[in-house]
């Protein structure tokens, strides 16, 4: 391969003009608590913090690295050998990165002549320097340790293909053939211990877990519940194994620098199981919910029953005092106890803790973090599932007809359900938990590349990646914005020059790479499958004052995405013609050309008729809303493509997605991630493993600068929507309020130094900010309060909610520019995000226009795009089934949504919840209420207690045969208050479950719980855990 400059000059260092700088790295949590500090990093000088603190925490290589001094003369020991530690300078991330893809390539003969070696070198390091792309997370873990560093380390049951001989072989070395691969797709076998069955299965995740890569499985194959084994027993179904692998994949959490385990969870639509799977994460949150709550109450009531155990007299002596006849206390707490649900053991319990002298008891408390005990204690917190949709469902769904379960082993029909009834419920489990998500099954096999060595039958976890079983893709970001001027032109040439050298090092990727299983490797070597992509998509559209709900948006998104795609593929076919295709090519090649046809078709927004073997047709770029430079250049990638790969065929079988770049967008700086809009335009994220980022977007000066406001107006802008990061001048809470509190200018110079990352101002209200010593002498606060996570330091110094929240706009911003000074109203729908933002934001982008910008881009995707369709809390379930609906019509592949507020806690938020309990620490009641959010009606009367002499009426009835009599029992204004049912036969077993029954009614008649009741309708007898209509 022939490799030009286009961003360096040969004889300069590629950081030529390219200022580094001493920075530091802390990441805290929102109590002020410091999760990881790293001082004294060189870093280029444009990057923020946030990419900064991305860099050092997670990327950074944390041991084995030999040390230099600052001349580059390397640290030795008093024994003469190299002191090991971590890295300190991005420049080693970016040279090892470079290096090693270099190495490989050179080696092998990727490159013409030295000089294009050296070039590809050089042009990679400015492009990592300069944020214009990144790699997947795993590459910046584990490429090139072996070669910058030469750490090696036992073998972890990898292999990898001998590039020369083409066998695959099993690695001797964890470090030598790197693990660079994000995403995985992996079979499995109806068999238990055997060679990848299921308990091999988890081996083999783990080996992705670890070095952090995420993988996917359909596991379509497992036998059902009940269905016979060969010993002639029977199984117990998909489910119990799905939960051991979910536990194992939560173990692990990649060497404890990255997400926890990923993994996609497939299941096809007539599995026997495929209801039970549905409801699987449903089932769980309601479990989290119930021991939040459960937990709150037991603690409270037990500790109460506890306490009032003893009894105080006049002399201030105490006495353990059990009989409830003697003491009213004991017996109301106990009572509140019963009446709770507490355990009767339990309650008995604290009538011996007191004898034994104890005054209090310890009841772990659950809580809704989403890395919280009560999420690490249930399943599913582990995965993410999709139900797999073939064009024959929603035939069926749309005559209202049956859908056939079929058992695994002998294929026969299990069940037969309402295809309706089931779509209803696949919408209501994503209504209440987000999952599970839907992936297109007939569509995803129409644009596969290579049906010819089987199906596709799953994805990675994010969907985005989807082929063969047992196969691999390593990913790459271009950040959009590095390749548009300030003017708004897009630099064609410069993005033409990106994806064909990150297509080469994708490739090369696949030559160095080693892999969890033999079948992997060998798959791996024979498709050569690549994962190229984009991000900030949202943030170039802000920056050039195009709304994204907009068709000039989705015609913008079709054309980048096909320029990316059809010049990787010309990029691919270049490879070809110099090294050859992949192994599989030849028997794939008239399915791979007629996709490659398919998808120039729709650059050139062809007649529906030319489209070859599609069912649904694909959503084309639209002249009239694109810009021409894009379209004519969309149009020339696909011709040569085309030409060029049927020339000489393709070196890759697939070569882009469009990934969610979470972690590598932040490193890159990016507003907005893969094809997403902002989330909300300052958001608050929780990291795995503790602490926090504040994310505001970038975007928003140029953007308001491009619509023509003056500097000062961008100021004011900006303050309102981000803050004055000071609290100099704010409402309420300022420096000469605060002085009078017992301030000094050394603590509010603390304060200041951390607003800047501050979420909300009550971040840094706390002893790590202030310091203890400073806590207890100036402000009075003692060390219980201090050690006590629930305290509020703003409530303590007097400030009351509203002031903290006007103080908060101030310092910290609206987050929304809804309602800032000098913004037209007709500019609103530009900066319109997926949620509301902040606390006073009303605006977001339709749930429809998520859907159709993936609809322009998935006809220039060789794989499919993971987004999320985000929903307002008030979306309703019509809404989710239209969404899902929608989407499958659209020609999309896959699709995931979030209703927010639908789990019971999120890592990442337009807005924070501590201003929630500022006022009052909730009681256990109010807890209960907030975790049950799904309770509509909600009762709270006392019980009512009916007079001594009341009267009713005797009713006579028969039903089924059996005589009873209906007694009542009234208030004085006539009101109903009990019931008695007596049977005429006595002993009746029939007649002790109508006296219960009765009693239960009186006691809610009582308590004023509403009894009226409304039949359901036929198809809500079918859904059991739907809300009932009563």
């Amino acid at each position: 391969m022939r490799i030009e400059r286009r961003f360096t000059k040969r004889g300069q260092s590629p950081y030529e003009g390219l200022a580094f700088v001493k920075r530091s790295s802390e990441i805290r949590n929102p109590d002020g608590s410091t999760v990881f500090k790293l001082d004294h990093i060189d870093i280029p000088e444009h990057w923020t913090q946030l990419a900064i603190d991305i860099l050092a925490q997670k990327y950074f290589r944390k041991a084995g690295v030999p040390q230099v001094h600052e001349d580059g003369t390397p640290v030795v020991d008093a024994a003469g050998k190299p002191v090991l530690g971590g890295e300190r300078d991005s420049r080693q991330v970016f040279n090892r990165l470079a290096g090693c893809w270099t190495f490989w390539g050179k080696n092998h003969g990727y490159f013409k002549t030295p000089e294009d070696a050296t070039a590809f070198y050089d042009e990679m390091c400015y492009m990592l320097a300069f944020q214009m792309a990144a790699p997947n997370s795993p590459q910046w873990f584990n490429t090139g340790l072996h070669y910058a560093y030469g750490l090696s380390g036992p073998a972890q049951g990898h292999f990898y293909v001998d590039p020369k001989s083409g066998e695959v072989v099993r690695a001797t070395n964890a470090f030598e053939h790197p693990q660079p691969h994000a995403c995985f797709i992996q079979s499995i076998e109806d068999d238990l211990v055997n060679e990848n069955g299921i308990m091999d299965l988890w081996v083999r995740e783990a080996r992705l877990f670890k070095y952090g890569s995420g993988t996917g499985t359909n596991f379509s194959r497992l036998r059902g519940d009940g269905e016979s084994l060969s010993g002639g027993g029977r199984s117990s179904g998909l489910m119990s194994f799905l939960k051991i692998g979910d536990r194992a994949a939560g173990a692990i959490k990649s060497g404890g620098t990255t997400r926890r385990a990923a993994k996609m969870v497939c299941l096809d639509l007539d599995h026997p199981d495929i209801e039970e799977f549905i409801d699987w994460k449903v089932v769980e949150e309601q479990k989290v919910a119930a021991m939040v709550t459960g937990s709150k109450i037991c603690a409270q009531r037990l500790n109460a029953v506890l306490k009032a155990c003893l009894l105080v007299d006049a002399q201030g002596l105490g006495q353990v005092e059990l009989d409830m006849k003697k003491n009213q206390v004991l017996r109301d707490a106990v009572t509140a106890a019963r009446r709770d649900m507490v355990p009767e053991a339990y309650i008995h319990r604290m009538f011996d803790y007191a004898k034994q002298g104890y005054t209090h008891f310890v009841f772990h408390e659950y809580d809704t973090n989403w890395d919280g005990k009560a999420y690490q204690t249930v399943s599913g917190q582990n995965s993410n599932n999709s139900v797999r949709i073939p064009n024959g469902f929603f035939d069926a769904l749309e005559r209202d007809g049956d859908w056939e379960l079929r058992r695994r082993i002998d294929g026969k029909i299990s069940k037969t359900v309402k295809a309706r009834d089931l779509w209803d419920k696949i919408a209501w489990a994503a209504w209440i938990c987000a999952d599970p998500g839907t992936q297109y099954d007939t569509t995803i096999n129409e644009w596969h590349t290579c049906p010819e060595d089987g199906r596709i039958n799953a994805s990675n976890p994010c969907s985005e990646y989807m082929f063969l079983d047992d196969t691999a893709c390593n990913l790459a970001s271009l950040n959009l914005s590095k390749f548009f001027n300030v003017e708004g032109e897009f630099d064609l040439d410069s993005f033409r020059h990106a994806v064909r050298l990150w297509t080469v090092a994708l490739e090369i990727s696949v030559l160095m790479a080693s892999f969890p299983s033999r079948a992997i490797a060998q798959k791996s070597y024979e498709y050569r499958t690549l994962g190229l992509g984009y991000a900030n998509l949202g943030t170039i559209l802000m920056k050039q004052s195009i709304p994204y709900d907009s068709p000039k948006a989705t015609a913008i998104c079709g054309a980048i995405t096909a320029i990316m795609t059809g010049e990787s593929y010309a990029t691919s076919a270049e490879m070809a013609a110099e090294i050859g295709p992949f192994p599989s090519y030849n028997k794939n090649r008239e399915s791979m050309l007629r996709v490659i046809r398919n998808h120039r078709r729709a650059a050139y927004s062809a007649p529906h008729e030319e489209y070859e073997g599609l069912t649904i047709l694909p959503t084309s770029i639209q002249p009239e809303h694109c810009p021409p430079a894009m379209l004519l250049a969309a149009r020339r990638a696909w011709d040569r493509a085309l030409e060029l790969g049927a020339a000489y065929g393709f070196r890759n079988a697939q070569v882009t997605v469009i990934a969610p770049t979470g972690t590598i967008g932040l490193v890159m700086d990016c507003d907005t991630t893969g094809i997403e809009p902002d989330f909300a335009l300052v958001k608050f994220k929780k990291l795995a493993g503790g602490g926090y980022f504040k994310i505001i977007n970038q975007s928003l000066p140029p953007a308001l600068q491009a619509l023509g406001y003056t500097d000062a107006q961008i100021r004011d802008i900006g303050a309102y929507c981000a803050g004055h990061q000071t609290l100099k001048g704010a409402p309420f809470i300022n420096h000469e309020v605060l002085r009078q509190k017992g301030f000094d200018d050394a603590a509010l110079e603390r304060l200041e130094g951390s607003l800047a990352q501050a979420f909300e101002i009550q971040f840094v209200f706390n002893k790590y900010t202030l310091g203890e010593d400073f806590c207890r002498q100036k402000l009075g606060i003692s060390e219980a309060q201090l050690a006590d996570p629930t305290f509020n330091m703003l409530k303590h110094l007097g400030f009351t909610q509203e002031d903290v929240a006007a103080a908060n706009d101030y310092c910290c911003g609206t987050m929304t520019v809804e309602g800032a000074p000098h913004l037209k109203l007709e500019h609103l729908p530009i900066f319109d995000c997926a949620n509301r933002c902040g606390r006073i934001g009303q605006r977001y982008i339709a749930v429809d226009a998520h859907i159709r910008m993936m609809a322009a881009a998935q006809p220039f995707i060789s794989g499919a795009i993971s987004k999320t369709i985000n929903m307002p809390a008030d979306a309703t379930l019509e809404d989710v089934k239209a969404a899902y609906l929608f989407a499958w019509k659209s020609m999309v592949k896959a699709v995931a949504l979030y209703r927010d507020g639908s789990k019971l806690s999120q890592p990442l938020n337009a807005s924070s919840d501590s201003g929630k309990g500022a006022e009052a620490t909730p009681s256990v009641m109010t807890v209960a209420e907030k975790v049950a959010e799904r309770v509509l009606v909600r009762y709270l009367h006392k019980r009512r207690s009916l007079p001594a002499r009341r009267s009713g009426y005797t009713q006579k009835a028969i039903i089924g045969g059996h005589k009873l009599y209906l007694r009542t029992g009234e208030y004085e204004d006539g009101t109903l208050g009990e019931i008695f049912l007596d049977m005429h036969k006595e002993g009746a077993a029939f007649r002790s479950l109508m006296n219960n029954f009765a009693i239960a009614i009186s006691l809610g008649l009582q308590h004023g719980v509403c009894l009226l009741y409304t039949s359901p309708s036929p198809r809500d007898r079918t859904r059991s855990r739907m809300p009932s209509s009563a």
